[in-house]
C-alpha cells in the first residue's frame, strides 16, 4: 500500500508549494497540474490515476482539489474505490476507507460546491452591476479607433504591414485582424 499525493492550483501565478509541503511529509510520491478544475485536460491528474494501484490511497490537500463539481467528485471518488483505492482529504479530515469518512466526503463536497456555486453567482452579479454603469472586463484593446485610422492611412502609403504594426505599437496579427485584406 502506497500513499500516493495529488496537487493543483487553478493558474500559473499560484503556487503549489503549500500543498507539496503537507503531501510530501506523507506521501511516497506526487502528482500535480496546474489547470483550472474546470478544465477537463489535467495530466498529471492522469497520471496519478494510472500510477495508482489497488491498495493504494489517493491523498489530496482538500477535496476541492481534485474535482470539478460534486458529481466530478462522486465519480472520481467511485471510480477509485472500485479499483480499491481510497481517498484521504488532509484538511477535511477525511478518509473513504471508513463508513464515517464516506459520510464526510458526501457532506463537504456538497458543502465545497455551494460553496463554488456563491462565489460564481457573486461574480456574475458583479459583472453585471459593472456592466450596467458602462464598464467592461477584459484587457484594454491595444487597436483603438485612432490607431486602426492611422494604419490605414500608413499602409495606404506603402508601408510594409511589419513596419505599420512596429511604429503603433502592436503585433502583426494585431494589425491583421483589424485591418483584413493587408497582409504583405
Amino acid at each position: 500500500m502506497a500513499e500516493i499525493g495529488y496537487a493543483r492550483v487553478s493558474t500559473e501565478e499560484q503556487n503549489l508549494d503549500a500543498q507539496l509541503d503537507e503531501l510530501n511529509k506523507r506521501c511516497d510520491k506526487v502528482f500535480t497540474d496546474k489547470a483550472s478544475g474546470a478544465k477537463a485536460e489535467r495530466p498529471g491528474l492522469d497520471e496519478c490515476f494510472e500510477y495508482l494501484r489497488k491498495g493504494d490511497v489517493l491523498v489530496i490537500t482538500k477535496l476541492d482539489r481534485l474535482a470539478r463539481s460534486l458529481k466530478d467528485l462522486i465519480e472520481i471518488v467511485e471510480t477509485l474505490k472500485k479499483r480499491g483505492v481510497d481517498v484521504v482529504s488532509i484538511q477535511d479530515k477525511i478518509e473513504t476507507a471508513t463508513a464515517q469518512g464516506r459520510f464526510f466526503f458526501h457532506i463537504f463536497g456538497a458543502v465545497a460546491e455551494f460553496e463554488r456555486d456563491l462565489i460564481r453567482q457573486r461574480t456574475q452579479a458583479g459583472l453585471t452591476a459593472a456592466r450596467a454603469r458602462g464598464r467592461l472586463g477584459g484587457r484594454k484593446l491595444k487597436m483603438t479607433r485612432d490607431k486602426t485610422e492611422a494604419a490605414k492611412k500608413l499602409l495606404k502609403t506603402g508601408m510594409h504591414p511589419a513596419d505599420v504594426a512596429k511604429q503603433l505599437g502592436v503585433a502583426r496579427s494585431t494589425l491583421y485582424t483589424h485591418i483584413p485584406g493587408c497582409r504583405a
